[in-house]
């Protein structure tokens, strides 16, 4: 699923609205609050493989292309251009080339590059002078004999043998691109990225901050001025926060049956929406690549936020249905949920998303 997962990356965009179009038209500002079950490691996706780390990192970064945030089941077909505007494949579908965008700064102002994505690409298979703590997906590019850039605006994927799902596993929350002249020591306590969101600071066990990006490359985006996460250890703290409107949304997944049915005793206009996790996945051939989805708030923020898909799309995965969801475990109440308020500022983001999260 598309990280910027569902993440919750992905993507998060103005929130959107919850109760259906309340809004005819955007709306710009306001600050979206949600709570966050722990701190996460670090903010550098790479290095990391959990998903407290793609939703609140997701909206810092942007991918060379994503999955389509509108779409309710991802597919090839539904992968769009991000940092890229096109891709194509050579006759033997060994080399796979992108055409970059010219219009993209990182947070710190330098302009973005098809140098950086060699520089990520590097990192990631171990090729460049600084080095990953941690590379939990390396593995995913070792197909990747090189990366050739031509100019300033082009980029060359040059593979060891045919693989269609390279292009899937770019799309995915899980692979953003970095700049260059950051070290991987500073992404992941000071990460600068391309998307709609920068960072502003992340204190232990307190909060993470999240101001919008004036500069992103998608004008008009995003509607939020800011997200803000404070975090929370405890579900029923956070229920309590969340009934007493110190937040306007839970962490995806993290709500039971049971805190949805008290949430609701307490707070008539709560939103709770079910969905899947740890679902078999839809674009791998092995039973054995799963990993948690989340539909409400997706590597990008899917369902209602101006950020990034909290994207938290993967590149490997989507939910399945809600309702088929619940017919498999209705009995044990496992669907995981996630509740929500209507939020003052009513937006549906052109990008809603996780992820990363990374229209």
């Amino acid at each position: 699923m598309t990280a910027k997962f569902t993440a919750l990356a992905a993507a998060v965009l103005a929130v959107a609205s919850i109760a259906g179009a309340q809004a005819a038209e955007p709306k710009h500002g306001g600050i979206l609050h949600i709570y966050h079950r722990e701190t996460p490691p670090s903010l550098s996706i790479h290095e990391e493989a959990t998903f407290s780390v793609n939703v609140p990192a997701m909206p810092i970064y942007s991918n060379l292309v994503i999955y389509d945030q509108h779409k309710p089941q991802n597919s090839m077909g539904t992968i769009q251009p991000e940092l890229a505007t096109s891709w194509a494949w050579d006759n033997a579908k060994t080399a796979l080339t992108f055409k970059l965008r010219e219009d993209v700064k990182w947070h710190d102002g330098k302009p973005f590059s098809a140098k950086d994505v060699k520089c990520t690409f590097d990192l990631l298979q171990g090729k460049g002078q600084d080095k990953f703590r941690k590379n939990p997906r390396k593995g995913w590019f070792e197909n990747v004999a090189d990366v050739t850039v031509n100019g300033d605006y082009e980029v060359v994927f040059h593979l060891k043998r045919p693989q269609a799902s390279l292009l899937a596993m770019l799309a995915s929350g899980y692979t953003p691109i970095y700049p260059c002249h950051v070290t991987a020591a500073q992404m992941r306590t000071h990460p600068i990225g391309t998307g709609p969101f920068k960072f502003v600071e992340m204190k232990q066990n307190e909060s993470i901050k999240l101001v919008k990006n004036p500069d992103y490359f998608k004008k008009g985006l995003p509607y939020l001025d800011g997200i803000e996460f404070t975090i929370i250890k405890n579900r029923a703290t956070a229920v309590l926060a969340f009934v007493a409107g110190k937040v306007d949304m839970t962490f995806p997944t993290e709500m039971t049956k049971a805190l949805e049915a008290d949430i609701k005793k307490q707070d008539a206009t709560a939103i709770c929406e079910l969905a899947p996790i740890n679902v078999s996945t839809n674009l791998s051939s092995t039973s054995k690549t799963r990993r948690s989805i989340i539909s409400s708030c997706a590597r990008r923020w899917r369902c209602r936020s101006t950020a990034r898909p909290s994207s938290t799309s993967s590149s490997r995965a989507r939910a399945m249905p809600a309702a088929r969801c619940c017919r498999r475990r209705k009995a044990s109440g496992a669907c995981p949920r996630t509740c929500s308020r209507p939020f003052r500022v009513t937006a549906t983001s052109p990008r809603t998303a996780s992820r990363r999260a990374r229209s």
